[in-house]
């Protein structure tokens, strides 16, 4: 932890001194710029009938337009820096356990999902909101896919991606600065769904006559002033010209509209891309990512470059010099909207792969820099056979360090665990955290434990159930379709279930009688799982099915005051504390 704070102070503090030294730059390129404008129109007046007019005004606007460039790029990295240090202010709140007001990822949470509602993936408090770094608004929702994938699948692959980001700490950072520069309107998906479904609508003619008619038109002008030809048909061929760019004018300013929409997200994607061009990754995941960008012949980036420069070019179709001269002696809007509807054409289709390529890299940064931000944490070692999950040390990673109890757990396959104890003794927590640990293990990510042996499976979850008015559904038949759903996906093929006091909507002895049998059908059926119960009579089917055990959480009274240890124990839970804190708290006598 102090090697994380010292880390990433250290990083804000080189930012910070750095921004101050670009602010005296701005400041001082602010000063420059409007002394050359001053001397601009100082020279006017002062050599107005003079020759070096000529010399002076040229060279005093070549530089003024210098500063302004030079302005821009220094305003720019001066954004860039802002963002380093917010995000390294980030990572040092998060730290310190503040991470609450970031976006908590709530618009992904799918309430029917094998798990995600029961282990707190997304909404206030989250393990989303405690660790997405995700820049892009497409690389939140590939995070939170990675979260909500059950399915586990190239689990080697996805820690070898994770592990080559966890130590590429300051090129992370420079990524998501560098994403973190525009916030398009547009988001990526409508931009490619557009460019796929564009139809065409410039003649083929586009790219070839607006070349020839500006040399005839600068033939004409020549010719004209050289008295060969009446300067009257000047004026007919620039009404010519007028009329072809006005036959097309009303679909190439719709069109316009709708590519400079898109604009802002090609620019993103450019530079994020050339970053990605530039950079080589060795684990065969990201390589297999970066080549989703490779285009033959020619790198991605100046593909996109290109774009951008015909698109900024056909946006200057509005300004007043173009409008009046270059439309009509030079068919400009024409010729432009030609070149870039021709890159759509030839590249629409790739655009959709090139943004996912993007979205798949922010989402790994974000898992990268989890790892980084855990050095306690272990990759699971993937074995086969009777072992599902093996563990020393194993805690939820959200549970305050400097208050988490680290238990060891151990579990073969076809294998159920019955956890009994007190109220508030631990037991959900830890059944989350074993839980949270196989999502983790799946995404690739290392987890909060020790010397872990994980062989892969789907997980299946029923601790959280609701009733529903607007869909007429009680607390007890929405549990009973929750656990419907997991009998039927348990005949698909092999899962680890984790139930938290199953049947709560019945009668006591209603909901002892159909617990056993649940479990019992479980059991059978060759499941490994977990179920949490405050219900002792459940404990008796590991007397009667040897592939359960019984575990337990205590709780003990000394001087009138509860006390727990939250520590993962063998046996049942004896020691029980409803009525001890209805006293504790004036409710009974």
């Amino acid at each position: 932890m102090e090697e994380l704070q010292h880390f990433y102070t250290a990083q804000r503090e080189k930012h910070q001194k750095e921004l101050q030294q670009v602010k005296k730059r701005l400041g001082l390129l602010a000063t420059f710029r409007l002394s050359v404008f001053v001397a601009f129109w100082f020279a006017i007046y002062l050599f107005w009938n003079a020759t070096a007019l000529v010399a002076i005004i040229p060279l005093l606007i070549a530089l003024f337009l210098y500063l302004v460039n030079q302005f821009s790029n220094v305003k720019r990295h001066k954004k860039y820096l802002e963002r380093l240090i917010a995000i390294n202010t980030t990572e040092l709140e998060i730290l310190d356990r503040r991470y609450q007001d970031l976006p908590d990822g709530k618009e992904f949470l799918k309430p029917n999902h094998p798990y995600a509602q029961d282990l707190d993936l997304f909404g206030r408090g989250s393990f989303y909101q405690y660790a997405n770094r995700t820049t892009l608004r497409q690389g939140w929702k590939v995070f939170s896919n990675l979260l909500l994938d059950g399915y586990p699948k190239d689990i080697a692959k996805k820690q070898e991606a994770i592990q080559e980001l966890a130590k590429l700490s300051e090129w992370r950072q420079h990524f998501s600065a560098l994403a973190g520069e525009t916030q398009p309107k547009i988001s990526p998906d409508v931009v490619s769904v557009w460019m796929k479904n564009h139809k065409s609508f410039m003649p083929k003619w586009g790219g070839i006559a607006p070349l020839i008619f500006t040399s005839l038109s600068i033939l004409l002008i020549v010719l004209a002033f050289s008295g060969w030809v009446p300067e009257s048909l000047i004026l007919f061929w620039y009404v010519l010209g007028v009329g072809i760019v006005g036959r097309y004018a009303k679909k190439i300013i719709a069109f316009t509209a709708r590519v400079s929409e898109a604009q802002d997200t090609i620019q993103q994607h450019q530079r994020l891309i050339y970053e990605l061009e530039e950079h080589s990754f060795n684990s065969e995941l990201l390589q297999e990512i970066q080549k989703k960008l490779e285009v033959k012949g020619e790198r991605t980036s100046k593909i996109l470059k290109r774009f951008s420069k015909n698109m900024t070019m056909l946006e200057q179709q509005y300004n007043l010099m173009i409008s009046m001269f270059a439309q009509g002696l030079g068919l400009y809007s024409l010729y432009y909207a030609y070149k870039v509807e021709s890159w759509i054409e030839k590249y629409g289709q790739d655009v959709e792969g090139w943004f996912s390529a993007i979205a798949q890299f922010d989402a790994y940064i974000t898992l990268g820099t989890y790892a980084f931000n855990h050095p306690d944490h272990t990759y699971p070692s993937l074995v086969q056979g009777k072992t599902v999950l093996k563990a020393k040390e194993v805690g939820h990673p959200l549970v305050d360090p400097k208050k988490n109890v680290l238990n060891d757990f151990e579990i073969g396959k076809g294998r159920f665990c019955i956890v009994t104890g007190a109220n508030m003794a631990g037991k959900s927590t830890f059944l989350r955290a074993v839980a949270l640990q196989i999502v983790m293990a799946n995404m690739g990510l290392p987890v909060l434990g020790k010397n872990v042996k994980y062989a892969p499976v789907r997980l299946l979850t029923s601790m959280r159930s609701s009733d529903s008015l607007a869909d007429e559904t009680s607390y007890f038949y929405a549990e009973l379709k929750r656990l419907k759903y997991i009998v039927e996906e348990l005949e698909k093929d092999d899962c680890f279930v984790v139930l938290d006091e199953i049947l709560k909507g019945t009668n006591s002895v209603d909901k002892a009688e159909g617990s056993k049998k649940f479990v019992e059908r479980l059991v059978r059926n060759g499941s490994t799982g977990m179920v949490a119960t405050h219900d002792l009579s459940l404990c008796t089917l590991a007397d009667q099915l040897p592939e359960v055990e019984n575990r337990y959480f205590d709780a003990q009274i000394v001087n009138g005051e509860l006390f727990f240890d939250y520590k993962f124990k063998e046996g049942v839970c004896q020691n029980m504390n409803a009525s001890f804190l209805l006293k504790t708290m004036g409710i009974v006598d």
